[in-house]
């Protein structure tokens, strides 16, 4: 890959209200190919709403997405999904009474995995064994094996990943992936995050742990009541006056 980074996915204009209340207001930036970019800010700034816009959970009222030069406005989630863009929820949503690696087995038979069923074999529950392998379950343990009911925390942050993967994905977007881990579990993850992105993901995080963030991130964004209000390099954007005034109560875990 060469200096120059293309964008992958371009959020223009994007606009949102529920009610009387607007959530995101003339939103735009660039996802660039290979980078991790991260969107911050206090809490009540929107970025849920943006991600649930860019998947095709919430329809804007306003404003287009695209992957390249395809327009994803308009489109429901599953065919986004299809399409290369894949998101983790801030709140993990497993089959909880499917054993972990079969919670792979739906993804698995999307029409998106099956195009490249062929470069891993057929056996879908090897191929979700191996998923699971790389974002961090001891393959020998039992761990794949029990419901994902029984799963701690962090191993469902794992299990969203891997269902992510599943889809071999161009985009991955982290919805608070730290969120709710202890020190040790955060920092078993930051090398699974770096990994990804040597694989050629693209990684849009949103993230309130910022040290951890910024630590992986190559640029990020940040938004206020709906409204990006800078976008740079972690050290940069948060020497911003406006960036700092925006967190004034608020932890700034740096």
């Amino acid at each position: 890959m060469g200096d120059r980074k293309e964008p992958l996915v371009r959020v223009r204009s994007l606009r949102k209200s529920f009610g009387g209340v607007v959530a995101v207001e003339d939103l735009s930036f660039d996802l660039l190919q290979g980078e991790i970019l991260g969107l911050i800010g206090p809490n009540g700034a929107g970025k849920t709403t943006v991600v649930n816009m860019i998947t095709g959970f919430t329809k804007p009222d306003a404003g287009e997405v695209l992957l390249q030069e395809t327009i994803l406005t308009g489109l429901p989630p599953h065919r986004i999904a299809e399409l290369g863009v894949t998101r983790t929820f801030q709140v993990v949503r497993p089959y909880p009474t499917l054993r972990a690696y079969k919670n792979l087995i739906v993804p698995l038979w999307s029409p998106r995995a099956r195009q490249f069923a062929s470069t891993r074999g057929g056996d879908r529950n090897a191929v979700a064994l191996d998923l699971l392998e790389e974002v961090g379950f001891e393959r020998d343990a039992y761990v794949p094996y029990k419901p994902a009911s029984a799963l701690p925390l962090g191993y469902l942050k794992r299990l969203e990943l891997a269902r992510c993967l599943a889809l071999r994905p161009e985009v991955i977007i982290c919805d608070e992936v730290f969120s709710g881990l202890s020190m040790s579990e955060i920092a078993s993850m930051l090398p699974l995050i770096d990994r990804l992105r040597r694989k050629g993901v693209t990684l849009l995080m949103i993230e309130h742990r910022l040290r951890e963030l910024f630590s992986v991130a190559d640029r990020v964004v940040v938004m206020e009541f709906g409204v990006k209000i800078a976008e740079g390099i972690p050290d940069e954007v948060m020497r911003d006056e406006k960036v700092r005034r925006a967190y004034l109560g608020e932890e700034i875990a740096l």
